[in-house]
């Protein structure tokens, strides 16, 4: 996966695939408990511990360092998997292809069997660091078993997750990380995220343990299962989450090249903690967005593929661990999707709820405007009236703690109602790879930094 440097970032980046230090081997014979879920749904907040429970063996899950347990890297669940329904991934073993924000000293991975219509079987799943940049080789000596619950299988109810124990690794910051999992049989529907913009791979029969990468001949530009991969860190304090829709999820950027603006935020943050910015929060940064996603009204099925946000913002942004800001960016598709004319204060209730719920956890939330899309073949001055109508109110701060506007930033000068053309990816709607950088560059690191409003 091709790496990109933020503006500003003026930092090389070095890959780290070195085993963990004397230090950590010293604690492998330490012994603690860390939580292990296999919840009745997909929800739930983890709890948290800085010790995991000691285990020997080869390349088995081992004991972690002291530090915080943070998200590195996430994806929400999106629904069922097309076509998957009879066999789901029976007999294979796929490895998901995720890139690290920050990096630790031990990692856990999170599945999700949301979808399923039968219990998920993983036979056997492992966490390496990637050789090389959009492969499925491992770097030499980085491959490590996963257990749950200490052992090497795990069964995962139709609407369940699972959370592994922590493997002692040294995940570095900026990196491929590469999750392999093998199921025997089929649970039905694969419960997946649609728009990976990123390179994943299936091989038949069970491979988990292979570092070459040979027998990984099948593609997908999609993750399965795998809905999160958290860190034990001294790096960072806390999460952020990037809450959203197609606009977070990163589409129309390059595939390959972690060039959402979730990733160049990242990017940004660990550029200028390494220039020495003490303004700059310690954050990994965590993307939530779904491709199409609305505030008020869900996608069909049972459980709902594409979810509203009101339904899975406890899941996606109070769910992951260490959460200390929310960056919301919501509420495009529910004025181009509604057959009539959508409510701009239904849109805003449903957005100030969100930060209703984000306060009583203490996370603070951060909201953006809403990008112009003349040109795009939703557009109407129906429509953007009520655009503008949103924008209006979240500029005055009756919304979000703090506002990042985007609409201000990026439209063009001479016509307000579209996209500045070197913004523009060429649909009118989402950003180009300059836009989506320019996105994480509007937000600055006050807006990052304290506590939510009590009251808005």
């Amino acid at each position: 996966m091709t790496r990109h440097h933020g503006a500003g970032s003026g930092v090389p980046r070095a890959r780290h695939h070195a085993l963990l230090s004397a230090i950590l081997a010293v604690i492998v014979g330490l012994s603690a408990a860390i939580y292990i879920g296999v919840d009745a749904g997909d929800g739930g907040r983890r709890r948290e511990n800085t010790l995991a429970s000691s285990r020997t063996g080869p390349q088995s899950a081992a004991a972690a360092s002291t530090g915080v347990w943070v998200g590195s890297w996430a994806a929400a669940p999106v629904g069922g998997e097309p076509l998957t329904g009879t066999d789901g991934t029976a007999e294979r073993t796929v490895r998901d292809v995720v890139h690290t924000s920050v990096g630790g000293t031990s990692a856990r991975i999170t599945l999700s069997n949301l979808h399923g219509t039968g219990p998920l079987t993983v036979g056997a799943a492992t966490l390496a660091v990637a050789a090389a940049d959009d492969g499925p080789a491992a770097a030499p000596g980085s491959l490590r078993r996963l257990t749950f619950g200490g052992r090497p299988t795990v069964t995962i109810p139709a609407g369940g997750q699972a959370v592994s124990d922590a493997a002692a690794l040294a995940v570095p910051p900026d990196t491929d990380v590469l999750v392999s999992l093998y199921t025997p049989t089929s649970a039905g529907p694969v419960t997946f995220h649609r728009r990976a913009q990123q390179t994943s791979y299936v091989a038949e029969g069970e491979h988990t343990g292979d570092v070459t990468g040979a027998p990984y001949t099948g593609r997908i530009a999609h993750w399965r299962y795998l809905t999160a991969l958290d860190v034990l860190t001294q790096e960072a304090d806390g999460t952020v989450v990037a809450f959203g829709d197609s606009l977070t999820d990163g589409a129309t950027s390059t595939p390959g090249a972690n060039r959402r603006w979730p990733d160049v935020l990242s990017d940004r943050l660990r550029a200028s903690l390494s220039d020495g910015d003490d303004d700059a929060p310690r954050y990994g940064v965590v993307n939530a967005g779904i491709s199409g996603n609305r505030v008020l009204t869900d996608g069909p099925g049972r459980p709902a593929n594409n979810p509203s946000a009101l339904d899975r913002f406890d899941r996606d942004v109070l769910g992951r661990p260490a959460v200390k800001v929310v960056v919301i960016d919501l509420g495009v598709n529910d004025i181009l999707r509604s057959r009539n004319t959508i409510d701009p204060d239904a849109v805003l209730d449903g957005l100030r709820e969100l930060v209703r719920r984000a306060h009583a956890h203490g996370i603070k939330a951060v909201g953006t405007t809403l990008l112009p899309f003349r040109g795009h073949r939703g557009d109407t001055d129906a429509r953007e009236d009520v655009r503008q109508r949103i924008n209006a109110a979240i500029r005055s701060g009756s919304v979000y703690d703090t506002v990042v506007d985007v609409d201000r930033a990026m439209h063009d000068p001479y016509d307000p109602r579209r996209l500045r053309s070197e913004y523009d990816s060429g649909d009118h709607l989402h950003p180009s790879d300059r836009g989506y950088r320019k996105m994480a560059e509007l937000i600055g690191w006050g807006q990052l930094s304290g506590a939510g409003r009590t009251e808005l």
